[in-house]
């Protein structure tokens, strides 16, 4: 039987969601106001691209990873409420956009 290896994560010490104390069930929640205020935090955040590439690397069941959103592994582009969708959006039902780094997006599109 083979023991899983932990590499430890030095960027995460410096990641605004640990300095600021907030949380970590806001980058959990099925809510999309807090799904926003998480987002809201990793554009603001230092080491966005490290905890975006680890997510990727993980395949990050779900929850916001460097400011995108995680579902089954894979990026989410959006995240609505649930039941039919208004035929306006509601402006508390848009989530920030937090841009996702260059080197990052031409490996998304070779995945």
């Amino acid at each position: 039987m083979f023991a899983l290896e932990y590499e430890e994560e030095i960027w995460r010490q410096d990641a605004a969601c640990a300095r600021l104390g907030v949380p970590t069930g806001i980058f959990f929640s099925e809510d999309l106001g807090d799904i926003a205020q998480a987002k809201g935090i990793c554009a603001e955040c230092p080491v966005l691209a490290p905890c975006l590439e680890a997510a990727i690397e993980r395949r990050e069941p779900w929850g916001v990873w460097g400011g995108q959103l995680f579902r089954n592994g894979h990026l989410l582009a959006t995240k609505r409420r649930r039941g039919r969708p208004p035929k306006v959006p509601r402006p508390e039902d848009q989530l920030p956009v937090v841009p996702i780094p260059a080197h990052l997006q031409v490996e998304l599109r070779s995945a």
